[in-house]
């Protein structure tokens, strides 16, 4: 059996510089892995299966169901897949994207599909832009419509509190986000570029380098969004929105601090977890 850890991801920076012609809006955007996971095990068996220990959970509404479509030389073999779900699903912290990922990488090892490293990055592309981001995880750039990956120097180690707030959430909910964007909501990458180059000299991260466009059209998308903001306002935390949302998170340079945080959100009832990125 091969065991893999997928893991989620914040997004530090998202800029939408603007709606291209082809459709799909340009971006800039950093992206950094942390310690939250999903786990796939992956072994022989007769024929194809998926098993996940949440309800609610589809195989084919998800993207690992496709990753077998890109995979033609996997056709005659059996494969069993169990997925374990940490990651909350819907958050906008990359949980299905992750498990994509690592179900491809872990398929051509298993299986023995000696698919290249450049083939693998095209598969992902095809799936998505963050699939192709979690191929190598870590610190990245993502640019174009997000599927251009520059990896970066590492983030310092930083500790992460994640609220889920306890709201209705339907599929198509990252579509919807970037229709809602207004004209003011579009910015030109400097805010990243500052991010890249304070990467590059190794300087400590604050929450004023962090920043996402989809922040402005947030509290109306999301109703029930301003009751999880205003617990952080009170705590005198900044909060951030986890990629397309609804997921919030906040960022330590000090883990007792973090796990002091951690610990107000869990006595107020609310779904948190507390990470570091990775």
């Amino acid at each position: 059996m091969l065991t893999l850890k997928a893991p989620a991801k914040i997004n530090l920076t998202l800029e939408v510089l603007g709606k291209r012609t082809d459709g799909f809006h340009e971006i800039r955007s950093i992206l950094q892995t942390i310690d939250l996971y999903d786990t796939l095990y992956i072994e022989a068996g007769r024929g194809f299966s998926f098993e996940c220990d949440i309800p609610g959970w589809s195989a084919e509404k998800s993207l690992v169901n496709r990753v077998l479509s890109l995979l033609p030389a996997i056709s005659g073999r059996g494969v069993d897949i169990k997925l374990e779900k940490h990651i909350p699903m819907m958050s906008g912290l990359g949980g299905d994207s992750s498990d994509a990922a690592a179900l491809l990488k872990g398929l051509n090892d298993c299986c023995g599909l000696n698919v290249s490293d450049d083939k693998l990055h095209e598969l992902a592309r095809q799936l998505g832009a963050d699939v192709a981001f979690f191929l190598r995880g870590g610190t990245a750039l993502a640019s174009g419509r997000g599927e251009i990956i520059t990896p970066l120097p590492p983030l310092p180690k930083m500790w992460l509190v994640l609220v889920m707030p306890d709201i209705p959430v339907a599929p198509g909910k990252t579509a919807r986000m970037y229709s809602a964007l207004k004209p003011s909501s579009y910015s030109n990458g400097a805010i990243t570029g500052q991010l890249v180059e304070a990467l590059k000299k190794g300087k400590t991260i604050g929450s004023e380098l962090l920043y996402n466009s989809f922040e402005d059209i947030a509290l109306d998308m999301y109703p029930g969004l301003s009751y999880y903001i205003s617990g952080f306002i009170r705590s005198g935390i900044p909060a951030h929105l986890a990629g397309a949302g609804p997921a919030l998170f906040a960022v330590f340079s000090d883990k007792a601090q973090a796990e002091d945080f951690y610990t107000i959100c869990q006595n107020q009832r609310a779904t948190a977890y507390i990470a570091e990125t990775i």
